[in-house]
């Protein structure tokens, strides 16, 4: 086990890792952009990577506090869910109305692999494999799709 500032130091020193892995590329529109902490433009809509002792995921966050209202950002995704696919590759999980850590009503698009443990640096390789290629891929679908969501901002 590690203490809590171990695991602070293991967890921050990944996410440095994978940065600087994804920082050479350009986004879609080939300008500079802050990859970890991606603006999508979009209030209330975030791309979310996460990794842990278990698993890693990265996905699309509607995390609008009125139910019906990230229910309509939800459906507007699921309009260009064909959109995603193709640039994906892949079938990703689509939740409406789930929780998250902090118990807090959220929708999520998303793709998780497990087992994988962001404690040992041997599965660094892989959590980046499957972290970095999805991202782009996430940039360029947002590059068409945002303007989708014009009437909702």
């Amino acid at each position: 086990m590690y203490s809590k500032a171990e695991a602070s130091q293991i967890r921050q020193s990944f996410w440095t890792t994978f940065g600087r892995y994804i920082a050479p590329h350009p986004s879609a529109e080939g300008v500079k952009v802050n990859w970890l902490n991606y603006k999508t433009g979009v209030k209330h809509v975030y791309f979310r990577m996460h990794a842990d002792n278990h698993l890693a995921s990265i996905g699309i966050e509607i995390t609008h506090p009125d139910p019906g209202v990230q229910e309509l950002f939800f459906l507007q995704f699921t309009e260009l869910k064909t959109m995603l696919g193709s640039l994906m590759e892949e079938n990703w999980e689509w939740k409406l109305h789930t929780t998250d850590a902090h118990g807090q009503s959220i929708s999520r698009i998303y793709k998780e692999i497990t087992p994988v443990n962001v404690f040992d640096r041997e599965d660094w390789p892989a959590l980046i494999s499957f972290l970095k290629p999805r991202l782009i891929a996430l940039d360029e679908f947002w590059t068409d799709a945002k303007y989708s969501f014009d009437s909702l901002k």
